[in-house]
């Protein structure tokens, strides 16, 4: 009897262990390899835009020949910056918010960590094209106001307008 006990309770177990995973860090793992093949595999197909990824974040990021701006800008998280941007989906090209003639301004340390790591990357004038996966955006929450699904990897074109320390 006890021998079946202890058989049925190693059957449970290991079927127990089959199911996906709630542990959080795996579920950030396991997007994080997800995110990094979309990016890398975008990066591959279009070698032209010569992208170059930030550290090992994961975040590319893309400025045009000509287009970095000008000035020995120094970028702190309380450094206010006024840009013009175009945000979308990468898979997708769906246009989630896009500025036009209205450039407004963020401190850097409030804005998503995708563009903490990029903008730096540019001066005042500048334009760059950031590759973000969705840990460096808003990750596994959905933004039901601008129908930005839950770990959304995104693509903006930014341009930098001012820099005030």
């Amino acid at each position: 009897m006890n021998r079946l006990l202890v058989l049925l309770l190693l059957l449970m177990a290991g079927l127990g262990a089959c199911k996906k995973s709630a542990d959080p860090l795996v579920q950030y793992k396991i997007q994080a390899g997800i995110d990094d093949k979309i990016i890398s595999d975008y990066v591959a197909a279009h070698p032209e835009d010569s992208a170059k990824r930030i550290d090992t974040s994961g975040v590319y990021y893309i400025v045009k020949t000509g287009e970095g701006g000008a000035g020995n800008d120094l970028f702190t998280s309380s450094t206010t910056i006024t840009v013009g941007f175009t945000g979308q989906i990468l898979t997708t090209g769906y246009t989630f918010a896009q500025t036009s003639n209205f450039h407004p301004s963020y401190t850097l340390g409030s804005v998503i960590r995708g563009w903490q790591l990029g903008i730096p990357e540019i001066k005042k004038g500048g334009k760059v094209r950031l590759l973000v996966p969705s840990r460096y955006a808003y990750g596994p929450y959905a933004q039901d106001s601008i129908h930005l699904p839950a770990n959304s990897v995104l693509d903006f074109n930014i341009q930098l307008y001012n820099i005030t320390n």
